[in-house]
């Protein structure tokens, strides 16, 4: 099973930091929300990395099946 980066919209302060990251899975959308617009673009530890260094915990990983 592969985990994909889920960001929860509602939780997320646009601080951007996830995209300084891990910038090829993370980006800003037009209302300035952290998306996962591409899980598999970066290594998994740069994901790891982004995930665990959201200030406010938005994002989580999720099984895929």
């Amino acid at each position: 099973m592969a985990k994909i980066p889920v960001v929860d919209r509602s939780a997320c302060v646009s601080c951007g930091l996830c995209t300084e990251i891990a910038p090829r899975t993370f980006r800003l959308d037009a209302d300035d929300i952290a998306e996962a617009y591409n899980p598999a673009g970066d290594t998994e530890e740069l994901i790891k990395e982004a995930v665990d260094s959201c200030p406010v915990e938005a994002i989580s990983w999720k099984e895929q099946y």
